[in-house]
């Protein structure tokens, strides 16, 4: 199980996107940069890429395991802040999801996600690494039905001096990237 969980993060750490990072503070207003993202140099967002569908196999002879992923960097430097990644094992069918986030977090905080306005689903903050922190989830029917309608996926946690950071994320291809993988 580590070894398969091992894997699934590296082929992840091996992904890169074009997203764009916006970081706020929770109370803020929506298009109101949070300090520290104006620090490390972010400028004027680039068209969202969406949801990306990725197969890939231990050997010819393994059966595929299909995912699809989002990510969001900052502008000018291209470091990583969210990167999401849902799959759906063969053995269980139940998609699961797994968020990494970057590093200087608030772990106690743990992370949320929220669909629109919806309820916010509360993530623990399971191990953390050089390139990022990472928690894992099982997504439910309710999410599931959230994103595919969905038009936002928000991306919530704490920096080290526990101000709320906010990262929006499209969910406007995720039903049609969704169906390619389920």
């Amino acid at each position: 199980m580590q070894s398969r969980f091992a894997a699934l993060i590296a082929s992840l750490l091996l992904v890169t996107g074009a997203a764009h990072a916006q970081s706020t503070k929770q109370k803020a207003a929506p298009a109101t940069p949070a300090p520290a993202a104006q620090q490390q140099g972010e400028a004027t967002p680039p068209p969202q890429p969406g949801w990306a569908a990725r197969c890939s196999s231990v050997s010819r002879d393994a059966p595929l395991e299909c995912a699809i992923e989002q990510n969001a960097v900052l502008t000018k430097t291209g470091q990583l802040i969210v990167l999401i990644n849902i799959r759906v094992p063969a053995d269980s069918r139940v998609p699961v999801a797994l968020v990494q986030l970057p590093l200087g977090l608030n772990l106690p905080a743990g992370a949320k996600l929220q669909v629109d306005e919806g309820k916010a689903i509360d993530l623990q903050i399971q191990t953390c690494e050089n390139r990022g922190c990472y928690a894992s989830t099982p997504i439910s029917a309710e999410l599931l039905a959230s994103m595919k309608s969905g038009k936002q996926l928000k991306v919530s946690f704490q920096n080290m001096a526990k101000e709320t950071i906010a990262i929006p994320m499209s969910l406007t291809d995720f039903a049609a990237a969704y169906d390619k993988i389920k």
